[in-house]
């Protein structure tokens, strides 16, 4: 994925569901932590976005500096087992209000309409041969 493009969906996303004001609004049961705990969260928030696998992975992508037009300047990111330690203890009921109040603001853009949409047109041209789905399910368009 286009590192630009991620930039704008994550920009959007923090425009429109304000993430940022959630995150903000999250505590845990950590005496003295070394990060706050919107600085442990987000890098979860963005490696589930990437539908990251595992948490080797998102330390890989932390150290390669993967995050660095996506988090503000300045901000240092947890290591992943501070990011493991924290979620162990993590208030729960502040997850489920940022996920509430962003579907609830999705159902009025009418976002899932549109997903729905396009993935039925993905089907409908599917089934008339226009896209081959591979095993390595990689989907490559047909010219003919």
């Amino acid at each position: 994925m286009r590192r630009n493009y991620f930039y704008k969906v994550v920009k959007y996303m923090k425009k429109v569901f304000n993430i940022d004001e959630g995150l903000n609004r999250l505590s845990d049961g950590r005496k003295n932590p070394n990060y706050n705990t919107k600085q442990v969260v987000l890098p979860v928030l963005l490696g589930f976005l990437l539908r990251v696998r595992s948490f080797n992975y998102l330390k890989d992508m932390i150290l390669d500096d993967d995050f660095k037009r996506v988090i503000p300047r300045g901000t240092k990111l947890p290591k992943v087992d501070a990011i493991r330690d924290t979620l162990k203890v993590i208030e729960i009921e502040g997850l489920r209000k940022i996920l509430k109040n962003g579907v609830r603001k999705a159902r009025e853009n009418k976002i899932f309409k549109n997903v729905i949409k396009t993935q039925v047109e993905l089907v409908r041209q599917f089934e008339k041969g226009l896209y081959t789905v591979r095993k390595d399910k990689e989907i490559i368009f047909n010219t003919g």
